[in-house]
Order: C-alpha cells, then sequence, then structure tokens
C-alpha cells in the first residue's frame, strides 16, 4: 500500500471553510476511484495559520497513476480550494505504508 502525503497552509480566518471543503472527501469522487483504501486529515495551528496535512491511501503508484496522471508526485489543488491556502506543496511524496498497528477495519489496514 502507498500514502501519498501533501501539505497545505491556510490562514486562521479560512482554516474552518478549507476543512468543509476536504469533507466528507478529500478529492471530489476519490471513494470510488480503484485502488483507494482511505484517507487521513490532520490539521494543526501554528501561530496565526494553521497547517492542513492530507494522507491518501491507495494499493500501488499504479493507482495513483491512474488518479493523477504519469507525472503523479503532482499536487492536485483544485481552483476552489486555493483561494483558502496560503501556500501548498507542489509536489505530494510517497510512501510505501510498511507497517500499521491498530487501525479500523474499515481502511483495510489490520494485519497490514
Amino acid at each position: 500500500m502507498i500514502a501519498r502525503v501533501w501539505h497545505g497552509v491556510t490562514s486562521l480566518e479560512h482554516a474552518d471553510a478549507y476543512e468543509n471543503e476536504l469533507k466528507p472527501e478529500l478529492l471530489p469522487g476519490i471513494s470510488a476511484v480503484p485502488g483507494y483504501r482511505g484517507s487521513y486529515l490532520l490539521r494543526r495551528p501554528v501561530g496565526d495559520e494553521v497547517e492542513f496535512i492530507t494522507i491518501v491511501l491507495f494499493d500501488s503508484l499504479n493507482h495513483i497513476r491512474a488518479v493523477a496522471g504519469e507525472d503523479y508526485e503532482n499536487a492536485i489543488v483544485p481552483d476552489i480550494r486555493r483561494k483558502y491556502l496560503l501556500r501548498w506543496d507542489e509536489k505530494a511524496k510517497h510512501y510505501e505504508v510498511s507497517a500499521t498497528h491498530g487501525l479500523q477495519a474499515g481502511l483495510g489496514l489490520i494485519g497490514s
């Protein structure tokens, strides 16, 4: 399994609106994509800004390429959401998930 990790930063003023744009799915329709395994949305205040980290789980890099294209490391930031962001990673990072512990069965990660 592969974790696609990306960071973006908003102002305190826009943090709630931005978070609401990411719910219930980080990307519209992502839950119907073959190979999609689930996602996490992390949030933390840092001074007068709020950092968001998204972690999207896929079965393989090939499944990510099917969503993001051959340049799969390029960030996918819909225009409607850019208005809330002060800055963001232009590239997502990809990590092989080598172990998990105690995660929800709904993400298909128990015993991975």
